[in-house]
């Protein structure tokens, strides 16, 4: 039995470099002929100040036409990782806002292309918080991109 190759499976991409505090909006990137889009955001919250991340849709990569999903998503989260590795489904939605707990966070949204109407390409933002939360995301794409050289995806 062959086993998959996350490299070869996934189009890998970076969203969001660690960043400090301020409100971050991440790379745009395109979901054409994408199966599905999981967006993995992590957090190192070292104060207090909660962390809202919020998925939008637009037109193309340069962010035209850019608007929060319509759809509710599902979303999974470990909102202590120093104490488990187990992520616990939240309830569906289309933003997730982190608890106030000083903890390493990681926070999935999974992303069905088909519920994003005539949108064809996803950002994720994070809205301002303090300066001692450090976040970061990446994009894992599912579809299309299964070879190995996969096309890329920050254009349209």
């Amino acid at each position: 039995m062959s086993l998959p190759v996350l490299a070869e499976s996934f189009k890998i991409v970076e969203a969001i470099t660690p960043q400090a505090g301020a409100a971050i909006t991440g790379a745009y990137i395109s979901l054409k002929n994408v199966h599905r889009a999981f967006i993995v955001v992590h957090i190192n919250q070292a104060n207090a100040a909660q962390v809202a991340i919020t998925v939008e849709r637009a037109t193309n990569v340069a962010g035209a036409g850019s608007v929060a999903i319509g759809t509710v998503v599902p979303i999974w989260a470990n909102e202590d990782c120093a104490a488990s590795d187990t992520l616990v489904r939240k309830t569906d939605a289309v933003a997730l806002t982190t608890s106030v707990d000083v903890k390493r966070k990681v926070i999935v949204f999974q992303i069905d292309p088909a519920t994003l109407g005539a949108y064809d390409c996803i950002t994720v933002k994070t809205g301002a918080s303090n300066a001692a939360n450090i976040t970061s995301a990446m994009y894992y794409l599912y579809g299309r991109y299964q070879s190995a050289t996969p096309p890329s995806a920050v254009v349209d």
